[in-house]
C-alpha cells in the first residue's frame, strides 16, 4: 500500500471501493490472495535449488557457478514460508472462529502429506539398511523433532519436515495470541514488525550462550526462535487488515528484493542477510497481497503459477527424498555430473518431483481437506419449516447473512490451500 493512498479496510461481505481511475477488485481476489499462492512456488523453487547445489549434482565449474549465484541463499525460502504463514492465517481468520476448528484444519492440511512422506522415507531407509532410531522416528511422526537439539535428530527421517514441526508450534500459539493481535494498537504492531529483524540479527551474538554443537539448531531450527518470522507476518497482516499498513507497491518491493538478494549473495555475511531478507520478503508479501486486494496487476497470479503454488507444499516435502534416493540408488551420490548432464539431471529432478507433488496434492492433500477441514453441521429435517442455522440453538440465518458467511469462507480458503 502506497503512502498517502486511502486505507483498505475490508470486512467479510463488504466490497472494497476501487481507488479513483482503477477497476474495482473482485471479491475473490481480495479473499484468496492468489498472488501469494504464486509466490509460494518461487520460495519452494529457491529451496529446491539450494539443496540441488549442496548435493553437488552439477560438477562443471561454469554451470556450478550459475547454480551458486542463483541459489546460495535459497535456504531462506523457508523464512519466506514462515512469514507468509503468519500473514495469511491472520488475514483469513474469521470472527468467532473456534480454536478447535482452526487446529483441525491445520492438522488436516499438513499431516496427511507428512504421514505419507514419513512412511516412504522409512521404507527408503530400510531399503538402504540405514540405521534408524525408533525414538527419532516417533519424534518425527509426531512433529516434535525441531525441539530436539541433538545433531541429526531434528533432520531425522524426511529431513525437511523439521519446518512442519515449527509450523505446528505456530498453529498451536496463533489462536491463543490472535485476540491480543486484534486488540493491539497499530504502534505496537509496527513495533513488532520492526523488532523482529533486529531480534534475528541479535541471535547471532546470542548463540555464544548456547553449546557450540547446538548453535545451528538454536538459530535455524528451534521453534520459538523461528516463530519470530511468523509473528512478523502476523503483525503485518493485522495492520493491512485495518488499512494501516504502509509499504512500497509490488514493483518497488520486487526491486528491493532483487537488489537485497544480489548484494546479500555477494557481499553480506550470513547474520546480516537473514535480517535483510526477512524485511525484503515481508515487503514482497504485503505488496502482492495489496495488489490483489486493490485489483492491481500482478505477475504472480497467473493460472500456471497459482497451480504451482498450490502443489508447492507437496513439492517441498518430496524434493529432498527424491534427489537423495535416486542419487544413492544410481551410485552418483556426492560425485556430481560433468558437462551438460549436471543441469539436465537437476531439471529432471525438478520435473519428477513436480509430478509426484501433483499426485500427492491431487490424491492425498485435496481429498483430505474436502473431507475433514470444515466442521459438518447437522442436516435440517425436511419439512420441518425451520430456518437454516449456523449451529444448534443459534438464531436463524437470513439469506444476506448466508452470503456474508460465504464471503468469509472464501476469505479463509487461502489458508486451507
Amino acid at each position: 500500500m502506497h503512502v498517502g493512498e486511502p486505507a483498505v479496510h475490508r470486512e467479510p461481505g463488504v466490497t472494497v471501493p476501487a481507488p479513483a481511475g482503477r477497476a474495482a477488485p473482485s471479491a475473490d481476489l481480495a479473499d484468496r490472495l492468489p498472488s501469494l499462492t504464486g509466490l509460494r512456488w518461487i520460495a519452494a523453487l529457491l529451496v529446491f535449488g539450494f539443496h540441488a547445489g549442496t548435493m553437488r549434482i552439477v560438477a562443471e565449474p561454469d554451470y556450478r557457478a550459475v547454480v551458486d549465484a542463483l541459489f546460495t541463499l535459497g535456504l531462506s525460502g523457508v523464512q519466506f514460508f514462515f512469514i507468509l504463514s503468519g500473514f495469511v492465517l491472520v488475514w483469513s481468520a474469521r470472527p468467532g472462529q473456534r480454536r478447535r476448528d482452526f487446529w483441525r484444519r491445520r492438522v488436516v492440511k499438513i499431516y496427511p502429506n507428512h504421514l505419507v512422506l514419513w512412511a516412504t522415507a522409512l521404507l527408503v531407509a530400510l531399503w538402504f539398511a540405514d540405521p534408524i532410531s525408533p525414538l527419532a522416528a516417533v519424534e518425527n511422526l509426531l512433529l516434535l523433532q525441531a525441539w530436539d537439539p541433538r545433531p541429526g535428530w531434528f533432520y531425522s527421517v524426511n529431513t525437511v519436515s523439521w519446518s512442519l514441526s515449527c509450523e505446528f508450534f505456530f498453529y498451536l500459539c496463533l489462536p491463543l495470541a490472535l485476540p491480543l493481535l486484534r486488540r493491539a494498537r497499530p504502534a505496537l504492531l509496527w513495533a513488532l514488525v520492526v523488532a523482529v529483524p533486529l531480534l534475528i540479527l541479535a541471535l547471532w551474538p546470542a548463540q555464544a550462550l548456547v553449546p557450540e554443537a547446538s548453535r545451528w539448531w538454536f538459530t535455524q531450527i528451534f521453534p520459538p526462535v523461528r516463530s519470530l518470522e511468523f509473528w512478523m507476518g502476523a503483525a503485518a497482516a493485522e495492520l493491512m487488515r485495518r488499512g494501516s499498513w504502509r509499504g512500497p507497491g509490488l514493483a518497488g518491493a520486487s526491486v528491493i528484493f532483487v537488489v537485497t538478494w544480489v548484494v546479500a549473495a555477494q557481499w553480506i555475511r550470513a547474520e546480516l542477510w537473514t535480517t535483510l531478507l526477512a524485511v525484503a520478503y515481508l515487503l514482497v508479501i504485503t505488496a502482492a497481497a495489496d495488489a490483489d486486494v486493490r485489483g492491481r496487476r500482478s505477475p504472480w497470479r497467473s493460472r500456471p503459477l497459482v497451480w504451482l503454488g498450490e502443489v508447492s507444499f507437496s513439492f517441498y516435502l518430496v524434493h529432498v527424498l527424491v534427489m537423495t534416493t535416486v542419487l544413492r540408488w544410481t551410485g552418483d551420490w556426492g560425485g556430481g555430473f560433468t558437462g551438460w548432464r549436471g543441469p539436465a539431471v537437476v531439471v529432471g529432478f525438478l520435473l519428477v518431483t513436480l509430478l509426484l507433488a501433483g499426485l500427492l496434492h491431487r490424491y492425498v492433500e485435496t481429498p483430505m481437506m474436502r473431507r475433514w477441514a470444515r466442521r459438518r453441521r447437522p442436516p435440517v429435517e425436511a419439512g420441518s419449516g425451520r430456518a437454516e442455522t449456523a449451529d444448534a440453538g443459534s438464531a436463524p440465518v437470513l439469506p444476506r447473512q448466508r452470503r456474508g458467511a460465504a464471503d468469509t469462507e472464501r476469505r479463509s480458503a487461502y489458508a486451507d490451500r
